[in-house]
């Protein structure tokens, strides 16, 4: 052999080998489980990997970075104080924190911790997909007897940023178990004249002896409180906040008794909801 043959097949055989080893590093990437292909794919290192990665550690709002960390605080003061900081939005006397304690940054409440990654999400009263941006309104127009805050005003941007930022680290559309609330389980029948007797005796000290509000704990019927569209209007909803949360920092109700007291709660009168609001 010549040596320019020589050369050509030294030319081949160094060819084949990167060829070889490139072809190798790309099926090893796609085998990965922790590589985005590998989870979009479905493969079976998918779900572990998210579960491993769905912690409950919210960040501060105070700790986010400089050029949003305004928008992240108004968001947080808009939660804990919305009587000031989105009165204009508000027709009740009630504040965002009231269902979602320490603005939503509690495991044992209704959580906001990881909604930002959660949304858009198919939702029953809509029979479409929402937004959070939409779903965020609802709770306004509902659960504040108020109005829609508009999309691009800086008090719907900022709470957007305050989702973001305290669901930071955890994956898109991940499994996030704290989030909702979960429904009570029995075979008892709501009882509303026994829940007006447990109401007097539990509940009553905090939310007055007429339900409708003291300086510690909000109305929870009447014109001062949400309104018959809002989600916790519905008993099952009601039932399932008052046995896990409530009184509040000691829920000690059987869930037979938050069904009771659920079913008087909620067949008191309180504000009809105006969709057109």
């Amino acid at each position: 052999m010549n040596s320019r043959g020589i050369i050509f097949s030294l030319v081949l055989v160094v060819v084949l080998i990167l060829a070889g080893a490139g072809l190798l590093a790309m099926l090893g990437f796609m085998a990965e489980p922790s590589s985005p292909r590998a989870i979009l794919a479905g493969g079976s290192g998918g779900p572990s990997l998210q579960a491993s990665q769905v912690v409950f550690d919210p960040p501060r709002p105070e700790d986010a970075p400089t050029d949003i960390r305004e928008g992240v605080m108004l968001g947080y003061h808009i939660l804990m104080d919305t009587q000031t900081y989105a009165k204009q939005y508000v027709g009740n006397k009630l504040n965002c924190r009231n269902c979602h304690f320490n603005a939503g940054r509690e495991r044992n409440t209704l959580s906001l911790v990881g909604v930002a990654v959660k949304y858009p999400k198919y939702r029953e009263r809509q029979k479409y997909v929402t937004d959070l941006v939409t779903r965020t309104q609802g709770c306004f127009k509902r659960s504040m007897n108020g109005k829609a805050l508009p999309p691009e005003g800086k008090h719907m941007q900022a709470l957007m940023a305050y989702y973001h930022w305290i669901s930071k680290g955890l994956p898109m559309y991940a499994d996030v178990p704290w989030l909702g609330l979960k429904k009570l389980k029995s075979e008892h029948k709501p009882n509303p004249a026994a829940g007006k007797q447990i109401f007097a005796q539990v509940c009553a000290r905090c939310h007055g002896d007429d339900g409708l509000g003291t300086a510690i704990a909000p109305p929870l019927w009447g014109p001062e409180s949400f309104n018959d569209g809002a989600g916790m209007h519905k008993m099952e909803n009601f039932s399932a906040f008052t046995h896990h949360f409530m009184p509040k920092n000691n829920p000690t109700l059987s869930v037979d008794q938050a069904l009771d007291v659920s079913a008087y709660a909620t067949s008191q009168p309180r504000p009809h909801f105006q969709a057109g609001k």
